[in-house]
């Protein structure tokens, strides 16, 4: 009997599950693709507005001088994909997910509740569901205390779009990781003064002119003064926090799952992908620190491996068990809480063994190979890494253009 998915989301990973789902029409009826927007490409479809507009919120949290590569390019490529594999028919635009909840526990199904821009709800069942929805449009916050006296302006890099209005402007950046870095330089082009705020060990490599390095900020003081760790203060116009994101799905109950979703994390989920109590909900796409396209691509294809049977899963105990104990390894490592879904070099091994129990073409070397070049061409060329170019020779090789 054929099976019927809904995939939340028309964003990479969601258009990435439709392709799979429609290449497998034996197993598999046409997916309902649900995208909150009216287009493709989620967080890579750069808009310039920022917030909430018409009591709806704009997800996207690019920026428009984003690079390597550019939106631009990806965004083009995502709805070619999009017309190349005829996906566009199955996407329901501008349709909210309200709900989705389980209902036959012995298969499995799904009850998905929707709702479109006229308010008319509409309530369906799947026999899986496949969550897309991505995890960069919730900021994370972190608490500092005082930070109500702050005098000038607070904002998170999600509302973040380009440099100009901050010419001239004393900026306090919080976070040196690959927005924070990125901002922080595209400030300084155009004349801010920028503190680069962080708790980790002093960059190294050189920064543009108008960046200083400073220890973490840990509170604000009466006057409206910012203290950092250092015990040293200073004056801003902005405090602009590059923290990250916290992971939010509010059309799920995470307790009826047997989840806890935390700011930070989501578990226990089995090869980072699904709740052992429910073995037919799919999140694509949760880890950090990935080469993400291809890794969405090994997820979905395990996960259809899982519903067509090809993968036979081990009981609800032992997965759980595996998925407590892969959490609690990595915080036996140190690793702390909030990053306990980060794979960075883990992904290759995981992609790997994806691949091997789905029996599924493994990523090719070359893919591993140019991410890790591309990765250290940015630790020591923050500013012009972006200038070079490369071209795939074969699986297993690539060329620096000139």
């Amino acid at each position: 009997m054929l099976q019927r998915v809904a995939v939340v989301g028309a964003g990479a990973a969601g258009l990435c599950a439709a392709r799979h789902i429609l290449a497998r029409p034996n197993r598999f009826w046409p997916p309902v693709v649900f995208e909150l927007s009216d287009h493709v490409g989620g967080t890579w479809c750069y808009d310039e507005r920022a917030g909430m507009l018409d009591d709806k919120q704009v997800h996207s949290s690019m920026y428009r001088d984003l690079s390597f590569l550019p939106h631009q390019e990806v965004q083009r490529y995502l709805e070619s994909y999009c017309l190349s594999h005829d996906i566009r028919p199955h996407i329901r635009f501008s349709v909210m997910v309200e709900n989705v909840k389980p209902v036959d526990e012995e298969r499995a199904r799904w009850e998905v509740t929707s709702s479109d821009l006229s308010g008319c709800q509409k309530t369906e069942l799947f026999d899986a569901v496949f969550v897309c929805s991505g995890h960069y449009s919730e900021p994370h916050i972190p608490e500092i205390p005082g930070l109500e006296n702050f005098k000038g302006q607070v904002l998170h890099s999600h509302l973040y779009r380009f440099a100009e209005p901050f010419s001239g402007r004393s900026v306090v950046v919080l976070g040196a990781k690959a927005s924070g870095l990125d901002i922080s330089m595209e400030l300084a082009r155009v004349g801010a003064k920028v503190i680069l705020s962080h708790r980790r060990p002093r960059l190294t490599f050189p920064l543009p002119c108008g960046i200083q390095q400073s220890s973490e900020v840990v509170a604000v003081e009466a006057d409206g003064r910012i203290r950092f760790q250092d015990d040293s203060r200073s004056h801003a116009d902005v405090l602009m926090f590059c923290t990250g994101y916290v992971y939010k799905f509010p059309f799920l109950d995470a307790g009826q799952l047997g989840l806890e979703i935390h700011d930070h994390t989501v578990s226990p989920l089995y090869r980072y992908l699904l709740p052992p109590a429910f073995p037919s909900l799919f999140f694509i796409g949760i880890c950090k620190i990935i080469c993400p396209f291809p890794n969405f691509n090994c997820q979905v294809q395990f996960a259809l491996a899982v519903l067509d049977g090809s993968v036979i899963l081990p009981s609800q105990a032992e997965m759980e068990e595996e998925a407590r104990r892969e959490l609690q390894e990595k915080v036996s490592r140190g690793v702390e809480q909030r990053h306990l879904l980060v794979l960075d070099q883990d992904q290759w091994d995981y992609c790997r063994s994806l691949a091997d129990a789905a029996n599924f073409p493994p990523l090719c070397p070359a893919v591993c190979s140019l991410y890790k070049e591309v990765a250290h061409q940015r630790q020591i060329h923050p500013q012009n890494y972006r200038m070079r170019n490369y071209r795939l020779l074969s699986d297993t090789e690539w060329e620096l253009r000139d």
